[in-house]
């Protein structure tokens, strides 16, 4: 094995969700113990998972989600593990139709959504040079307007290991939200909340760690200056990162490399158009069962990688999004159905935003990135032959989970200056 380089990389994913009773008039807070000491998470009982099938599936909603977020000309960067889980502690609070709309939009019911996540987290392992941890937990108001569906919480713990906190939503929530955040996150994201609106009822908060040293190093000669041409013509001065990998992707749209981090658990994964083919034309081209046997049987071969130097971040609210992806109840405040978490005096709970919002940069000392997501609801209140793969213009990249081969970050890069 080549020399191994030492290169810190840390991704931080948040994804939190706001539940909120939107009416004037709200009662007065009521202070309480945070924590929830009559929630216990149930033992996992130990079975023998396949997570190909809900592999299959997980790696669709990704697809999915890149491809109502891509927009024409812009860099785009989305954390689908993140946001599915977020979703999937919802459906738990979810009935009806809009259990059913979020079931469809995920690609798994909720029981396999409760199961797959389940599995997941228990098979997360970190090793000296990686890690890649998730963190759950559930805030709710003390005040007495709003009551929660311990049935719903014990769920959310048993699946999700979701820590339950009751609190009075005042400054010191505030304080110990944003303190909960910055501790999963390894620091990564000091603060999530600026606020506690005085409608906020519920806070699900899901935090992903990802830290990791690259496999290889990169020697100094082996970084230099080079050009980024965009699909408009643009010319970029940008630095690069040359190496030789081993994994080759070809999937007759596109080809790319595997780079491993350290223990070979978790990789870096890009995809490069064909030349004449624009980067929407390949997004537009994917599904997550292609992805997953590219991903899944790459060519071993030596590969010639240019890897440009880049730092991005993107926003986007997501609600027309995820009504376009087919779960529209959930934004409707009169279709909604949330009586499974719980009931306000002031109305029926409905999501009314979800915001995203992620960061990456990516450079010969490793890679840092960040997520964050929120939903808000409201109610009523040797000699050897080289092929080369030059990330010298747009292209697709992922950050994955090497066991199940799903991309816990997926986004495009479409303008390095940016």
């Amino acid at each position: 094995m080549k020399t191994k380089r030492i290169i810190n990389t840390v991704i931080s994913a948040v994804l939190l969700i706001v539940f909120a009773a939107n009416i004037a008039g709200c009662t007065a807070r009521v202070k309480a113990g945070n924590l929830m000491d009559d929630i216990v998470p149930g033992e996992t009982k130990p079975v023998v998972y396949n997570f190909g099938d809900s592999s299959k599936k997980a790696a669709d909603f990704a697809v999915r989600l890149l491809k109502a977020t891509n927009a024409e000309g812009e860099n785009t960067l989305v954390s689908p593990l993140s946001v599915m889980c977020a979703l999937a502690m919802t459906a738990n609070g979810a009935k009806g139709e809009t259990l059913s709309q979020m079931e469809t939009v995920l690609g798994m019911s909720k029981d396999e959504l409760n199961e797959f996540f389940m599995q997941y987290l228990a098979k997360l392992v970190n090793g000296e040079k990686y890690k890649l941890n998730m963190a759950n937990s559930i805030w709710f108001t003390s005040d007495p307007r709003f009551t929660v569906n311990k049935d719903f919480l014990q769920a959310n713990a048993d699946h999700f290991g979701a820590d339950i906190y009751r609190a009075p939503f005042d400054d010191s929530t505030l304080y110990d939200i944003n303190n909960w955040v910055k501790k999963k996150t390894d620091g990564m994201i000091p603060e999530i909340l600026d606020q506690i609106p005085q409608e906020a009822v519920m806070y699900l908060i899901n935090a992903l760690a990802f830290d990791a040293e690259w496999a290889e190093i990169y020697k100094k000669s082996e970084v230099f200056t080079g050009k980024f041409t965009l699909e408009d013509g643009t010319v970029r001065d940008t630095d690069y990162m040359s190496s030789i990998e081993d994994l080759y992707l070809d999937s007759g749209s596109a080809t790319g490399f595997i780079k491993y981090y350290s223990g070979g658990k978790y990789a870096f994964a890009a995809l490069l158009p064909k030349e004449g083919m624009t980067v929407s034309e390949l997004v537009a081209s994917l599904n997550g069962d292609d992805l997953l046997k590219l991903l899944s049987t790459p060519i071993e071969t030596s590969v010639s990688v240019m890897l440009p130097k880049f730092e991005t971040g993107f926003d986007i609210e997501l609600s027309e999004v995820l009504e376009s992806m087919g779960m529209p109840d959930a934004f409707d405040q009169r279709k909604a159905d949330f009586t499974a978490l719980g009931t306000s005096a002031l109305g029926n709970i409905w999501i009314s935003r979800v915001l995203h919002k992620t960061f990456i940069s990516v450079d010969e000392k490793g890679t840092k990135a960040g997520a964050a997501t929120v939903v808000e609801a409201v109610d009523e209140c040797a000699a050897v032959s080289f092929v080369s793969v030059d990330l010298n213009r747009p292209f697709v990249y992922m950050l994955i989970d090497c066991e199940t081969n799903l991309p816990f970050f997926i986004g495009t890069m479409m303008d390095i200056s940016k």
